[in-house]
C-alpha cells in the first residue's frame, strides 16, 4: 500500500495498516496510537480498511465462544509483547 499521495503523515500507509490490530486491541504507546490516529483522520483509504479490520474483529468476537487453553494464552501474550516491543522501535525509528 502507498501513502495515497496524503503529505505530512509521520506514518506510511503499509505502517499503519501492518499496525491496525495492534492499534484495536490497545497494544501500542500512546505516541505510536496518536500518530496512527492522526493518520487515520486524514487518509481515508487507510480508515476504511481500519473500519473492515474492526468489523472483522467484533465478528470473531461475537462468533468465539470457548476459551483457549492457558499455555496457548500465555504463548500469544508473550508473542504480542515481542511484536509491540518491535512496532514501538520501529515507529521510534521513523
Amino acid at each position: 500500500m502507498s501513502d495515497h499521495g496524503v503529505q505530512g503523515h509521520e506514518l506510511d500507509c503499509s505502517d499503519v495498516v501492518e499496525a491496525v490490530y495492534l492499534y484495536l486491541d490497545g497494544e501500542l504507546t500512546e505516541d505510536v496510537i496518536h500518530n496512527i490516529r492522526h493518520h487515520l483522520d486524514e487518509c481515508s483509504p487507510c480508515l476504511r480498511e481500519y473500519g473492515i479490520e474492526q468489523d472483522v474483529k467484533a465478528l470473531i468476537a461475537r462468533s468465539c465462544c470457548e476459551t483457549a487453553p492457558d499455555t496457548l494464552r500465555a504463548s500469544v501474550v508473550q508473542r504480542l509483547e515481542v511484536v509491540r516491543t518491535e512496532m514501538t522501535i520501529k515507529y521510534r525509528r521513523d
